[in-house]
């Protein structure tokens, strides 16, 4: 069994969670952290791949491929813990690899990049984009 501390939760991180100030890293700063390009997820251009590859880099995170619940769950059997932590997601993708996972998922609420109103197309970045540039760079609170 692993030194990580029993009551630390496993941090999942994932596509929205790629920063080293996200929630889970700020709450669990000493827990371990892994990200899971899902072969379930055929959605991604070689180009995202590369850039979310990069961003990770960056962050104290284990890079795995494979089904995202079946490896989260072992990642926390081999660390030691009986649980989860993560960002909320707006993504269909993340909630249905949550629903599978068969340990208790802590669900941390992200600091929002945008605050928008009404329906946001999420499937083209660009669509996002064009209504959330605006409120991005407003001085933050």
């Amino acid at each position: 069994m692993s030194s990580t501390n029993v009551s630390s939760p496993l941090l999942w991180i994932h596509e929205d969670c790629l920063s080293e100030t996200a929630p889970p890293f700020a709450l669990y700063p000493q827990a371990p952290a892994v990200f899971v390009f899902d072969e379930s997820h055929s959605l991604w251009s070689l180009k995202r791949i590369q850039f979310v590859y990069e961003c990770l880099l960056e962050l104290p995170v284990i890079i795995e491929r494979g089904d995202a619940a079946a490896v989260l769950q072992a990642q926390a059997k081999a660390q030691g813990t009986g649980r989860i932590a993560t960002v909320s997601s707006p993504s269909p993708h993340w909630a249905k690899i949550r629903d599978r996972i068969q340990l208790p998922v802590e669900v941390l609420d992200p600091v929002p990049f945008v605050e928008l109103r009404g329906q946001v197309d999420l499937k083209r970045f660009s669509r996002y984009w064009k209504r959330a540039q605006t409120s991005a760079f407003l001085p933050t609170r």
